[in-house]
């Protein structure tokens, strides 16, 4: 099973992003450096509109995070509520 990842800026909010990260793919891997971190997870990874909202205390588009991506590995699967990544087989 191969990893998918994503790298995102470090600053305030990626900080409630990553943290939501961690809460929703507890198998995933956090390598955090001084202007980015990056997250891997084997085979999967979601990023949960609910839970950032719940980390960050405020709503929260799913766009947003995109002002913060620097880059990801994996196919993506987005809606409203989902930025999944993953590898199709």
């Amino acid at each position: 099973m191969s990893n998918v990842f994503i790298a995102l800026q470090m600053n305030d909010e990626t900080r409630c992003i990553i943290e939501a990260i961690a809460r929703d793919n507890p198998q995933a891997s956090i390598n955090e450096q001084p202007a980015m971190v990056r997250i891997d997870a084997p085979g999967s990874m979601a990023i949960r509109r609910a839970t950032v909202e719940e980390a960050m205390g405020r709503p929260f588009d799913l766009q947003e995070l995109h002002v913060h991506l620097i880059t990801l590995g994996g196919h993506i699967d987005q809606t409203d509520d989902e930025f999944n990544l993953s590898w199709a087989h």
